[in-house]
């Protein structure tokens, strides 16, 4: 297999769009002080409006001070006000500039059938998008690089990120790794106990504190197996007994319709560690995608069976 170029990797990252303030701030928001998340919010729902406003009629919005604006600002790896207000003002211009309609995510009781239609998939492909945007490559490489080189792999998750573990699991199966998902909080912990440290225990939790997902890594880390976390939240308690974050970029909206979008971007995330898995161990792939398919073949229509 052809090796990658040397500057294969910058020409990506130079491609990607810039990851957004919004969605940079919407992934800290639990992790700040109560005053500094209603600074948080006001940008997450009108960062136009936080753009054309001065430092005083933003504290007073939020009903709090100036000092807790700034403090936000350097939060959020900003100098200050000023540099916040120019950013959210270029994105904004670059948005509009990109002439694509922002119809929100909100789901409101009066809206037609065809508008819900629009604003879940308007939702779905920002979480795809965003998530791929703010991914750290170099994260993702070295999570790559363990999987490939791991006796196995334990998943855990709960909830509706217990579906994303059992996708995971199916297709590095699928490949001949051995590998395992696991949703109940007992069997969770009883898998952790018996890793060893040339094993790898994923936990996947959109707002990383699922209380059983966190305790079943801390068992596979003090095992000494390498932990993974893909969570939504680089600041969320998951990620403490994580050797390694991956992260995802969406949002909770009205019926859970952010549930969906948040399965959307981890499972976004799980295949590009899959194809990173893939192409790590190329020909042993390959042979085995054959073997599985051949498999199951059988198990297809009769009248597809004809067909090839």
């Amino acid at each position: 297999m052809a090796a990658e170029s040397p500057g294969a990797g910058s020409a990506i990252a130079a491609s990607a769009p810039p990851l957004s303030t919004v969605v940079r701030v919407r992934s800290l928001l639990p992790s700040l002080p109560p005053a500094e998340r209603r600074v948080a919010q006001r940008v997450i729902d009108d960062p136009e409006g936080v753009a054309n406003s001065t430092i005083t009629e933003l504290a007073q919005t939020c009903e709090t001070s100036e000092t807790t604006v700034i403090r936000f600002c350097r939060a959020i790896g900003f100098s200050g006000y000023p540099e916040l207000r120019l950013t959210l003002a270029t994105e904004a211009g670059r948005a509009q500039s990109g002439g694509k309609r922002d119809v929100g995510s909100d789901i409101r009781p009066d809206d037609p059938l065809e508008l819900i239609v629009e604003k879940v998939t308007y939702a779905d492909a920002r979480a795809v998008e965003e998530t791929a945007a703010q991914l750290d490559i170099m994260a993702l490489k070295k999570v790559v690089d363990t999987i490939a080189a791991a006796r196995r792999v334990d998943i855990y998750g709960v909830g509706a990120s217990a579906f994303v573990a059992m996708d995971f699991q199916q297709k590095l199966h699928r490949i001949g790794r051995a590998s395992y998902a696991w949703a109940d909080a007992h069997i969770m912990l009883t898998s952790a106990a018996v890793l060893e440290q040339n094993d790898v225990a994923i936990g996947i939790s959109h707002t990383g504190s699922t209380v059983d997902t966190i305790d079943a890594l801390e068992v596979a880390r003090g095992r000494g197996a390498t932990t993974v976390a893909l969570t939504n939240f680089p600041r969320s308690p998951i990620t403490d007994v994580a050797d390694h974050v991956l992260t995802t970029a969406a949002r909770e909206t009205t019926f859970r319709s952010g549930a969906t979008a948040s399965r959307l971007a981890q499972l976004t995330v799980v295949d590009c560690v899959f194809v990173g898995v893939a192409q790590r161990t190329f020909e042993p792939t390959r042979h085995a995608l054959e073997l599985t398919y051949e498999a199951v073949h059988s198990r297809r229509a009769l009248s597809e069976r004809r067909r090839r």
